[in-house]
């Protein structure tokens, strides 16, 4: 009888045991998917900054040249205006879901990587 106690405690132990260390292995594998997610997004947000700049300024360059084409420089800011219009019109109702699948296949592939 004290054999199988001493039994029933070693499977208690190493049970413990491996929880444990099943516990941290979890904790692990989370902070390295953060620490890759995170240490992906920053170079991302300076690229997308530093893109989003140079449009603004061909966008005003544009909508200025345009301006001066029709006659008034507003005019141009409305032509720019409306050609986004256009761009967006054509994204939601022609280009939406190809658009969501990309970026959902993007973030599944970026989770189990």
């Amino acid at each position: 009888m004290e054999e199988n106690t001493e039994i029933v405690e070693s499977l208690l132990e190493n049970a413990t045991e491996y929880a444990i260390k099943s516990y941290e292995l979890v904790k692990l594998k989370v902070i390295d998917k953060t620490s890759d997610g995170v240490s992906s997004f920053i170079p991302h947000t300076v690229v997308i900054i530093v893109i989003g700049s140079f449009l603004f300024f061909v966008n005003l360059g544009v909508a200025f040249w345009l301006g001066e084409l029709f006659g008034k420089i507003f005019y141009g800011f409305f032509a720019v205006a409306a050609i986004y219009a256009v761009i967006a019109f054509i994204i939601h109702f022609f280009m939406h879901k190809w658009l969501k699948r990309i970026f959902y296949d993007y973030i599944i592939r970026q989770i189990f990587k």
